[in-house]
């Protein structure tokens, strides 16, 4: 090749390394297809139906929620609550009467879709969840239940066998659970753009607890028995259940949910052995199924009475731990940050939580304004995100003028900037 067209080929090269990076096209022997794949996964830029982002212009753009669940420190404190839609909602009650079970009202897209704008209209929250049920993919699973409204969940066979494992099957959600992914693209056409729309999904080890038990327990001891005594037989039930809700994760956010929240009710009863065995390395595989096909889509974590428990939860890799009332939020900040490192992550974790319900249902708001204002400060210098939110669920007794109270009180809280 002459000089000269040597001199022009040089040139070329370094315009297309200064205007366009392409090392891959300048060196493919450096990547595989994979490591390509998955720095095009990487650099997609944020979209309302995938929920995927990339840079700080895009993330901007996001609701405010999401910004903070990514770790970003936001201009105020987004807030939501845990049973945001439901019993303590006048407006809900009324519907009742025309949808008279639960599975009705979290099945019927009309039906789910109201209820699930109830408190984003009344409250104006920074995020609207899906009303739904952790045990709502179970039927696809082959493991059909109802909702006794004084009982709870009652399964319809429970499985403790071999022979009953047999009878589970894969979940499909486009079949068995279709009315969740037509809610969830209505709900992203009703509410605002900056509104968060939310999904969650049950972990492996509390949907096992229901599926063996047959319904809510107290002492979960046909669970701890399966585990001491068919140790086997758990972990592939465990293995089956965190595939599907991993699969069914993934279905809502391509039908529009842009966070995730993983609810692992029951872990919190077991002791730090079984938990480290049934019920944390179950979770990962929930969390890496979604952060292997959507890996900047947030995910959150909770469990009731884990004050035990926060290391073990920051270890999934989890985004954000969703700590309970009986947690100082600065205490679980250090030990969520800690737990990360230790791991490798160098990122902060985000914070979610984490007032203590009861305190909505006293009689002075200032109380409840004060306890509030504690909370959002240590969210504050935490040094991450921190979505303000129950340390549970509403109370079915919090009177609706409290509850608007709560979340004006953090929308309208201004922090001091140093």
């Amino acid at each position: 090749m002459c000089h000269q067209c040597l001199k022009i080929v040089h040139a070329i090269l370094v315009l297309l390394w200064s205007t366009f990076k392409v090392e891959a096209f300048l060196f493919p022997f450096h990547h595989s297809s994979n490591d390509l794949l998955t720095s095009r996964m990487n650099t997609r830029c944020y979209s309302s139906s995938d929920g995927i982002t990339s840079d700080s212009d895009s993330i901007e753009k996001m609701p405010i929620l999401i910004q903070a669940a990514l770790g970003r420190k936001t201009d105020r404190t987004p807030v939501w609550m845990m049973r945001q839609a439901g019993r303590h909602m006048a407006c809900y009650r009324e519907l009742c009467k025309k949808y008279t079970t639960f599975r009705q009202r979290s099945e019927i897209p009309e039906a789910a879709i109201e209820i699930s704008l109830q408190p984003v209209r009344q409250y104006d929250t920074d995020g609207c969840i899906l009303f739904s049920d952790i045990l709502t993919p179970l039927p696809g699973l082959g493991c059909d239940f109802e909702i006794d409204e004084k009982l709870g969940p009652v399964m319809g066979k429970p499985i403790r066998d071999w022979d009953g494992f047999k009878t589970m099957n894969q979940l499909d959600p486009t079949v068995s659970t279709s009315f969740v992914g037509e809610t969830l693209n209505e709900l992203r056409k009703e509410i605002p753009s900056s509104t968060a729309l939310l999904g969650f999904v049950g972990a492996p080890y509390t949907l096992a607890t229901y599926i063996i038990e047959g319904k809510t327990s107290k002492l979960y001891l046909e669970t701890k028995k399966m585990a001491s005594e068919e140790p086997k037989l758990l972990h592939s039930m465990l293995k089956l259940i965190a595939e599907n809700i991993g699969n069914y994760a993934c279905y809502q956010i391509e039908n529009g949910a842009q966070l995730i929240q993983l609810f692992d009710s029951w872990a919190g009863e077991l002791n730090p052995k079984d938990y480290d065995e049934f019920a944390a390395p179950y979770q990962k595989i929930v969390l890496d199924i979604i952060k292997s096909k959507y890996p900047n889509v947030p995910t959150v974590i909770y469990i009731k009475h884990s004050g035990s428990l926060i290391e073990r939860m920051a270890k999934t890799g989890v985004d954000v731990v969703s700590l309970d009332w009986t947690v100082d939020l600065s205490e679980g900040c250090e030990r969520i940050n800690k737990a990360r490192a230790e791991i490798g992550l160098t990122t902060p974790g985000g914070l979610q939580g984490n007032l203590d319900p009861a305190i909505l249902l006293l009689d002075s708001q200032d109380v409840i304004g004060e306890r509030t204002e504690e909370i959002l400060r240590k969210g504050r210098s935490s040094g991450s995100g921190h979505v303000m939110n129950l340390g549970h669920g509403v109370e079915a007794t919090t009177s609706e003028e409290n509850a608007h109270f709560f979340i004006d009180f953090v929308k309208n809280f201004k922090h001091d900037e140093n």
